[in-house]
């Protein structure tokens, strides 16, 4: 018996099909990890094209992190809105949205490099809009969590979304690492258009095979809230969005560890994506190596490293508790993080880029294994707010690292993961601070 019918075998109950409904759990997997995929990659849009940015526009190391980071922005400020209208429509219509405005930032930024032969640092304030606009598809992980999440039942929620996760968070390790090969071989404008039909593509297939869990297709034909529950529930969806999106946000605001969890995400994933893009630039000013070595370097030895972790980690913190797990996440973090800002030698500095790869990936999957333990009562709301908040990081970061090295030169490509030591402390003090409260929560 196939997903689509296996919960309708029922005596008298009607499958899917028979009313019109479409979509599988398994195709709403698919469709919500592509979606994923294909809006996450905007997150390298920037870091491995940085240097050549730099030298045709010769902008400082400040702008230079502005400009790697901007994609990031309103990646992480849409994510809260996006993924509560989710709540309201399901995850297709949002998703699309998204894709639509990067399809007009990356076609914008085509047309830019096809018909401007010499770019100067007067379009750079150009460059950074079209940025902003691409970087929204890095919201498209607010929606598809939900998206997924609505067509599976609760037994099988960490399995799928541990399988969304992962794949999904592969997309800018692997753009990191191809982007340079690409520039080489096509050139940036080449680049880019690739990129483009890419999306296109992507979002083509997306918005023919994507479809909502059955409550929101029979909301979508008018069908009343309760008799569309019921349907949906006879043929197997389990979880339904709450009667008040924006309440749960105000309620998971108003408790102080939502904000704990945000900073602890802040460091983790907000750190994962400001790196993903600052590392290929830290390569190729500090160590010289050419844009194709540093994309590898980056791509491998940190984007896909903490996406691996983060999937591993999730059953660690399972057996070892989020608390324990985040405070030995960010152990490994500061480590890393004092062997690229004290030392300068390139083995040791590789090592700590895959110190503090690994370190983020498994502090990634022990903050969301807290959420539900410490906000119970409004998981959906806080879930949103660590999240959009939290990958803020990613627009907050790479300009401090560029002051650092605007300031102190080539030297201060090293001395700015002194900002990473500071959080990764930080971090390190609010796990401790829930391993001294978990038995009294879990009390609660």
């Amino acid at each position: 018996m196939n997903e689509t019918n296996r919960a309708s075998a029922a005596p008298g109950a009607m499958r899917p099909a028979d009313r019109g409904l479409q979509g599988t759990p398994r195709l709403g997997l698919v469709m919500g990890t592509w979606g994923f995929f294909i809006g996450f990659a905007a997150v390298s849009l920037y870091g491995p094209a940085a240097h050549a940015f730099q030298q045709t526009m010769q902008l400082s190391p400040l702008l230079v992190g502005l400009l790697v980071a901007a994609p990031q922005l309103t990646g992480s400020l849409l994510r809260i809105p996006f993924g509560a209208w989710v709540d309201k429509v399901g995850g297709r219509l949002p998703m699309l949205v998204l894709f639509g405005i990067s399809i007009v930032g990356m076609w914008g930024l085509v047309f830019i490099l096809v018909t401007v032969p010499h770019i100067t640092a007067a379009l750079y304030p150009v460059v950074l809009l079209f940025g902003f606009m691409s970087g929204c598809g890095v919201a498209s992980f607010s929606v598809g969590i939900p998206q997924v999440s609505y067509w599976y039942p609760r037994n099988r929620q960490g399995t799928a979304l541990g399988i969304y996760g992962g794949v999904g968070n592969l997309a800018p390790g692997l753009f990191t690492l191809l982007l340079p090969f690409a520039i080489s071989s096509l050139g940036l404008a080449g680049s880019y258009l690739a990129w483009l039909a890419f999306l296109l593509i992507g979002t083509g297939i997306y918005g023919w095979l994507a479809r909502d869990a059955y409550f929101f297709q029979l909301r979508a034909r008018d069908v009343p809230a309760e008799e569309a529950r019921s349907i949906a529930a006879s043929h197997g969806q389990e979880l339904f969005p709450r009667e008040s999106v924006w309440g749960a946000l105000i309620m998971a605001a108003d408790e102080t560890r939502t904000w704990g969890l945000t900073f602890l995400y802040f460091v983790s994933f907000g750190g994962f994506l400001a790196l993903t893009v600052w590392f290929p630039t830290y390569w190729i000013n500090l160590h010289h190596l050419t844009a194709t070595q540093a994309g590898m370097l980056g791509g491998i030895g940190f984007s896909l490293l903490a996406a691996v972790a983060r999937v591993g980690g999730g059953s660690l913190a399972e057996s070892l508790g989020g608390e324990i797990m985040a405070l030995v996440s960010f152990a490994i973090v500061l480590v890393g993080a004092a062997l690229l800002t004290f030392v300068t030698a390139f083995n040791i500095n590789v090592a700590g880029e895959l110190a503090i790869g690994l370190g983020m990936g498994l502090g990634n999957a022990a903050v969301f294994k807290m959420v539900p333990k410490y906000v119970p009562h409004a998981v959906g709301g806080a879930s949103g707010l660590v999240g959009g908040f939290g990958a803020l990081g990613g627009f907050v970061i790479p300009p401090l690292l560029g002051l650092f090295a605007g300031a102190l030169g080539a030297a201060g490509y090293a001395g700015g993961f002194f900002v990473y030591v500071v959080l990764a402390v930080a971090a390190m003090l609010v796990a401790i601070g829930f391993i001294r409260t978990r038995h009294r929560v879990t009390a609660e």
